[in-house]
């Protein structure tokens, strides 16, 4: 699906719409100052609410379910991780045509981590392997069995194959075919997850990365949490790390041959997927999608 053809099916979000939602659902906010945050990324329209508070709207269907995941789960996590995460203080109901949950949260001062700023940085490698040795470390208890529980399972790198190999052709002359292919066959033939399913943040990116005064502070966006194997979080090595900082990053985390090669394939496949979708109308994504695949194949 071109990104056109997305964006003719979105709802349209804007102010008014956002300051009825807000008014009638929680008065208590009732004629706070909303300022719109951009930009937001593709999967939500951001509003500042006031100082203090944030409202997120779902742009597509894919996000829809990401308000009442953090709102039950985030709380749980919080107090066991080194980095500040974001804190929901309510969920909102459809209205006004609008057609999904939307959530309210605290703000979370801070700036987009980026490649220049931190990416030869063995010290943010090695807070970020923290970070997620800590989340890998939280017992995932109270997960519900069957279809509620179904959107915290993690999805195998399998189901991403046909996709991936149509979008390994589409880019054929942009990028290395062959490499791409090899990479990929490695990654799905690497040994799986040998061990008990953890959490993992899901979408582990340097645009879900905050940093204060030169060092990260928080991590946001938690739209893909769930419990299984946490190779797609390895993804942060190659949109955001140098090669130095990328050792660093692995030493400190533990990391063995098979789940390295897994995280490689999950960057492949994620920057080929956002790559093939994004990148002809979003310079900034095609710059972002074109360093994670390139330094997915230097590994």
């Amino acid at each position: 699906m071109g990104a056109q053809r997305i964006a003719d099916t979105r709802p349209q979000i804007g102010e008014a719409l956002v300051r009825r939602l807000v008014d009638s659902q929680f008065p208590q906010w009732a004629g706070m100052d909303l300022r719109l945050f951009d930009p937001a990324g593709s999967d939500h329209v951001i509003y500042r609410l006031g100082e203090e508070l944030s409202v997120r709207l779902p742009r597509h269907s894919g996000a829809i379910g990401q308000a009442r995941k953090e709102l039950q789960w985030l709380p749980q996590l919080a107090p066991h991780l080194p980095l500040a995460i974001p804190v929901p203080v309510g969920v909102g109901e459809p209205d006004f045509g609008y057609p999904w949950p939307w959530a309210v949260s605290r703000w979370l001062d801070g700036e987009v981590v980026t490649v220049d700023a931190l990416g030869d940085s063995p010290g943010a490698a090695v807070e970020l392997a923290r970070f997620l040795a800590a989340l890998q470390g939280v017992a995932p208890d109270g997960i519900p069995d069957g279809n509620a529980g179904e959107a915290l399972t993690g999805r195998p790198l399998s189901d991403r194959d046909r996709a991936t190999r149509v979008a390994i052709a589409e880019v054929d002359g942009l990028f290395d075919a062959a490499a791409m292919t090899e990479l990929w066959d490695a990654a799905l033939s690497a040994p799986g997850w040998g061990h008990s399913p953890v959490w993992f943040h899901g979408d582990f990116h340097t645009g879900n990365l905050l940093a204060r005064d030169g060092r990260i502070s928080a991590v946001i966006d938690f739209g893909g949490l769930g419990v299984g194997d946490p190779a797609c979080d390895l993804m942060i090595a190659f949109t955001l790390m140098s090669a130095d900082s990328r050792a660093a990053f692995r030493d400190a985390l533990g990391v063995d041959d098979a789940t390295w090669m897994r995280g490689r394939g999950w960057a492949l496949a994620t920057g080929l997927n956002a790559y093939t979708h994004y990148a002809a109308v979003d310079p900034r994504v095609a710059a972002q999608t074109t360093r994670q695949i390139t330094q997915a194949l230097i590994g």
